[in-house]
């Protein structure tokens, strides 16, 4: 019963010292997209990453990412674009959906890095997604780096069909410290 209790002791303590809690640099973190316009591709991006990770390549099973932004963050360089985007129904409506999230149900292994397996929501539309993934740590700090596509019309932004591009490229870039 003791050697039980010591290990569980032990366990717990060497759990708080190994934590695979990453706290996101969110003023420093990058959601960028791409896609097809009429003019050429519009490229955007959008800020304010609120995000909680915990990843530890050794332990998969126990690593989990729960991320999101503001709608109304979105911006391509344009003000009136990003006034449509923001505001319209047929685009993202920020008033009306005010966050855009992604929660991991698994992550795993694969041979250029990870996948975060899980489902992404736009405008109350949620979808299951693959987001594959690098991680680079040194010492307390780290990069998450990421590049996924996701279809537009899945999400009902933007009418179907029409001068807008279906897919959009969506590149992540958020660094981290314990």
């Amino acid at each position: 019963m003791k050697l039980k209790l010591i290990l569980t002791t032990a366990s717990l303590i060497s759990g708080l010292f190994f934590a695979a809690n990453w706290n996101v640099d969110g003023p420093r973190a990058k959601i960028m997209f791409s896609v097809k316009g009429p003019f050429g591709t519009v490229h955007g991006s959008f800020s304010g990453l609120k995000a909680t990770i915990q990843f530890d390549e050794k332990d998969l099973a126990g690593s989990s990412i729960t991320a999101s932004i503001e709608s109304k963050s979105v911006s391509t360089g344009v003000g009136l674009r990003n006034s449509d985007l923001r505001n319209k129904e047929i685009w993202l409506n920020s008033e009306k959906y005010p966050t855009i999230s992604f929660h991991s149900k698994k992550i795993q292994k694969t041979a250029n890095g990870f996948t975060a397996l899980g489902e992404l929501t736009i405008k109350s539309t949620t979808k299951e997604v693959g987001i594959p993934f690098t991680f680079t740590a040194k010492d307390n700090t780290g990069v998450f780096k990421g590049k996924f596509h996701i279809n537009r019309e899945d999400y009902k932004v933007g009418s179907k069909g029409g001068s807008v591009g279906d897919d959009i490229t969506l590149t992540l870039e958020v660094p981290v410290k314990k």
